[in-house]
């Protein structure tokens, strides 16, 4: 029996009456703002540096410790989430984990300021727990997701679902360091605290399960068993969880370090830094929705991710290059980059979880969003140190060397018929 069915018996007649399949945009909604408002935390705090290094008294290195914290929170609990995921359903643990995030922001916009006297090892914790409670929707909401649309749609869905990762990081980079400019710490904790409880009430209102079908399943589907082999004993499984940590250096290189690079290097404020992310992630997003629209028509994800992977490594050695050039080409090679490094992340989920199946896809997700987080928090430990030992354009090479690794990494097409989920 699968865990919808499961649901299925306790939900009353009027419930299986309300939730039919039409719902299932309003859960892809739900998910979206999920998503977004712990995006627009994890990738609105990194863009708020340079003001953090000078209001919490940090040094780069100690910075970039502060920043991977995030990182590592998210890493060292993904798994863990997805087997809850698995185990409890998508709705407990979206509501558990939106507000017991939003609750801790709150905490810290009311005590882990420069103005309170926050060090670094309070405000590197407070993120590393903040990562560990918001990435749960990591998992949560792509199960959701790939638990209400069928195969036909499945990517496109799950497409714009990580949309909501460069969209909400777009809304968090554009705002978060101006509210910490202008107004300090205590607005900047307060935005996306408000951004996850209100994620919380859509989920309580609006996520339910699917109702089982009335019917039986049309022919050449498959309905997903308890007897499915876990994801986290099969190697092609961790292949493209590697590969997506290795394509996922460029983006985290971008993502925390492009306004302490321009600052530093060609004297720019923040503002172009932030628009420079911006583009990236918003040109990220449609790059993910179109991806995913195109696979679900002809297949193809795992070279799909392939072609994207060699892209970004082109334009990151491209970065590498114009290090010394003048500041438009610099900026326009990192947003390149940037753009490419975002856009393969719904096609890697959406097969990640297709692989699985039904009952394994929260750990799959937990395993890709494992290996995606651990790179979040190794990569802004190892930027300060190489820029101390190297140069920036060293920096920027090494991301292109990590895309280039991720494509003979990723696996090949697929030979055999895969566990899928039941269209709905």
């Amino acid at each position: 029996m699968t865990i919808t069915q499961q649901h299925g018996r306790n939900l009353s007649s009027d419930q299986r009456r309300s939730y039919g399949p039409r719902h299932r945009w309003v859960v892809l909604s739900v998910g979206v703002g999920a998503q977004a408002a712990f995006s627009a935390m994890f990738s609105g705090i990194p863009v708020t540096g340079v003001a953090m290094r000078s209001g919490y008294h940090l040094s780069t290195e100690a910075l970039g410790l502060v920043l991977a914290c995030i990182g590592l929170g998210v890493a060292a609990s993904d798994i863990v989430w997805g087997l809850l995921t698995d185990r409890f359903g998508d709705r407990r643990v979206l509501l558990t984990g939106l507000t017991s995030t939003g609750a801790l922001l709150a905490v810290m916009a009311a005590a882990v300021t420069p103005q309170d006297g926050a060090g670094v090892a309070l405000l590197g914790l407070c993120l590393a727990v903040a990562g560990a409670l918001g990435g749960s929707v990591n998992g949560a909401s792509g199960r959701a997701v790939m638990t209400w649309f069928g195969e036909g749609e499945r990517g496109f869905a799950m497409s714009i679902r990580q949309t909501a990762i460069p969209v909400g990081g777009a809304v968090g980079v554009a705002v978060l360091p101006w509210l910490a400019g202008s107004y300090g710490f205590r607005a900047a904790y307060a935005v996306p605290a408000a951004f996850c409880l209100a994620a919380a009430a859509a989920t309580w209102r609006w996520l339910h399960e699917p109702t089982p079908p009335a019917t039986p399943a049309a022919p050449g589907t498959t309905p997903a068993t308890s007897g499915t082999r876990s994801p986290l004993r099969r190697w092609d499984v961790w292949r493209l969880a590697l590969a997506g940590a290795l394509l996922t250096v460029p983006q985290f290189a971008v993502l925390s370090f492009t306004a302490i690079f321009l600052h530093d290097v060609k004297g720019e404020g923040a503002f172009l830094a932030s628009l420079t992310v911006v583009i990236a992630q918003l040109g990220g997003g449609a790059a993910r929705i179109w991806t995913g629209r195109r696979t679900d028509r002809t297949g193809g994800r795992r070279t799909h991710i392939r072609a994207i992977g060699a892209l970004a490594g082109l334009a990151m050695a491209g970065a590498a290059v114009l290090t010394g050039a003048p500041t438009p080409l610099t900026v326009a090679a990192l947003a390149v980059g940037g753009v490419l490094a975002n856009a393969w992340h719904g096609v890697a989920y959406t097969e990640i979880a297709a692989m699985a199946g039904a009952d394994r896809a929260g750990t799959a997700l937990g395993l890709l969003g494992t290996t995606l987080f651990a790179t979040g928090f190794v990569t802004p430990l190892l930027v300060p140190a190489v820029v101390a030992h190297a140069s920036w354009a060293t920096v920027w090479a090494l991301a292109a060397a990590a895309s280039f690794l991720a494509v003979p990494l990723a696996p090949g097409a697929a030979r055999a018929r895969r566990p899928t989920f039941r269209a709905r």
